[in-house]
């Protein structure tokens, strides 16, 4: 891709490198032209997988995003309280210091998702918990 839609604003962005997450889950890395503040994550999930359960333990914001197929969002708060969200059209959500999340695939779809990351994503920001 050569432009990412968010907010309402359409942005410039270049594509960095390909990593495999884990199984049935790999991640295009993009960072955004002109502009060092944050970067993009355009993650696929293979139908009735999940990408690792993450604790986000620093950064500015992180925002997660449903592109396309079928699946959820699911995000645990600090003290245990659970929220699941449906993947749809215009899903966006702030996870934030000390919360979990993580990404499902449904059985019978694929899922497409984003993850952009205020600062740029660094090693140490999130904590695998499996």
């Amino acid at each position: 891709i050569d432009f990412f839609y968010f907010d309402n604003n359409e942005f410039a962005v270049d594509f960095v490198e390909t990593s495999a997450v884990t199984e049935g889950v790999e991640c295009d890395v993009y960072k955004f032209a002109g502009d060092d503040t944050k970067d993009l994550g355009i993650i696929r999930i293979k139908a009735g997988y999940r990408t690792p359960l993450q604790k986000v333990l620093k950064g500015d914001k992180t925002i997660e995003g449903y592109i396309s197929g079928k699946g959820k969002l699911v995000v645990t708060d600090a003290d245990g309280a659970q929220k699941e969200y449906v993947g749809n059209q215009g899903l966006a959500v702030e996870i934030k210091v000390g919360e979990m999340m993580q990404w499902q695939a449904d059985a019978d779809s694929d899922l497409t998702v984003y993850e952009i990351c205020f600062p740029p994503y660094d090693p140490g920001r999130f904590e695998n918990l499996y």
